[in-house]
């Protein structure tokens, strides 16, 4: 389980993170939001589904399972390339749960990345997701990290020029922002962190501990 880095000024270190638009550069942790913070929906709010959210699965699916990840922090590539494809054969796949998947990005390169994928259009958010995360132990350490991760994300349309226009784009990086907001609002601290029906779970988990909290959710 990975800690937040961002830690004092929340929301503002994460707006200047977002807004550093070219590779190889880094932006400063902290700076003036690019919009004004709309007011939070509540933590009962946030347990459902927002507009804007990513959902896999079937909407109407009963159990609502809610991850805020990383795209820098190894044990939610772990899960999202060893756990939830187990997870989405028995349990999203079938109709019986639906993830919704909400950025909380820890440092500068994650909340670039995050962009990247927010870019990708909900079709292709996913498969850009997975694409980031099987590809972190690679692009993650590089010397310039956003340069090596467009190498892979050219099968998904996505070369150096419409990444540098995605990270330009402010309605990208607000829905960024808006996800680390209400990580907050619901008490995140930590990626990955899991609310299964309402429930919180930090860190990570395996098949067979999701299996065990969903089987007696499903009954």
């Amino acid at each position: 389980m990975r800690n937040i880095l961002i830690v004092a000024g929340g929301v503002v270190a994460v707006a200047a993170i977002a807004g550093a638009v070219y590779f190889g550069t880094r932006a400063p942790a902290s700076g003036p939001p690019p919009v004004a913070a709309a007011s939070a929906p509540s933590k009962a709010g946030l347990e459902a589904v927002q507009p804007g959210d990513h959902v896999l699965g079937d909407a109407n699916a009963p159990i609502t399972v809610i991850e805020y990840a990383s795209l820098t922090c190894s044990h939610c590539a772990h899960f999202h390339t060893q756990v939830l494809p187990e997870i989405k054969k028995k349990w999203i796949d079938t109709g019986k749960v639906k993830l919704v998947y909400r950025d909380f990005p820890l440092d500068q390169i994650a909340a670039k990345a995050a962009q990247i994928a927010e870019c990708a259009g909900n079709d292709k958010y996913f498969g850009v997701l997975d694409i980031i995360f099987r590809g972190q132990p690679q692009w993650a350490t590089a010397a310039d990290p956003l340069a090596e991760l467009a190498k892979p994300l050219r099968i998904a349309g996505m070369g150096e020029n419409e990444i540098k226009a995605c990270l330009a784009n402010e309605a990208m990086s607000n829905a960024v922002i808006k996800d680390y907001q209400g990580g907050e609002a619901m008490g995140v601290n930590s990626t990955p962190t899991l609310f299964i029906n309402g429930q919180l779970y930090r860190g990570a988990r395996s098949v067979e501990e999701l299996d065990g909290v969903l089987g007696k959710l499903a009954k």
